[in-house]
């Protein structure tokens, strides 16, 4: 199983549990309804990286950079910047037909974490940066989100479960866009506007 490291020790995520259309403005940049309830996708043990891969034998790739949680018995212990990547295109068709999203979500390789963080502070101030190239790209935090971490846990757990270990990807702000093989990223989780985790991504 692929595994994320946490204090320098592997954890085994059984999922990752994916929030989507959590920010207002990624919302409008994707022309999509707000939804009058959560939106939920999970992505299996096969998603997760440490390594941002672009997807074999696709042209075209998504970038969504969001605040990641660890969970342990219901509740968030850590937090890393995550990347939730996405076949656009393929997604957009299968909306249309009213079909399911795995073909553009859960892709080998789709969910890359930077290392995680024990965190126990208030999760309102976290905030996530992405930079590729040296450009800021996306920025957002909790308090830009319509359904915050902990009223998320609570939806999810009145019709599925976490198992210890598992991930919840809390959703991604607006600036969502292609990249390429030899980008670099820069990840940043902050805190209190502190940078608390970072982590460098080169395109393979």
């Amino acid at each position: 199983m692929n595994s994320i490291l946490i204090n320098q020790s592997e954890i085994f995520p059984s999922k990752v549990v994916c929030i989507g259309r959590n920010y207002v403005d990624h919302i409008k940049e994707l022309n999509n309804e707000t939804p009058d309830s959560m939106v939920f996708f999970f992505k299996p043990n096969s998603s997760v990286s440490k390594e941002l891969i672009f997807p074999k034998g696709n042209s075209s790739c998504h970038y969504e950079a969001e605040i990641s949680f660890l969970i342990e018995e219901n509740k968030i212990s850590a937090v890393a910047f995550g990347l939730d990547l996405t076949l656009r295109e393929v997604q957009s068709k299968l909306k249309e037909k009213g079909l399911p999203w795995e073909r553009a979500k859960c892709f080998n390789n789709s969910a890359v974490f930077s290392r995680f963080e024990s965190f126990n502070g208030n999760i309102d101030e976290l905030e996530v940066e992405l930079y590729i190239n040296d450009e800021l790209k996306q920025k957002g935090g909790v308090s830009l989100m319509i359904n915050k971490p902990q009223e998320i846990i609570k939806e999810l757990l009145t019709f599925s479960s976490f198992e210890d270990g598992d991930i919840l990807m809390s959703g991604t702000p607006k600036g969502v866009g292609e990249f390429k093989i030899g980008d670099i990223f820069i990840g940043k989780i902050l805190y209190k506007e502190k940078v608390i985790v970072e982590q460098r991504f080169e395109v393979l």
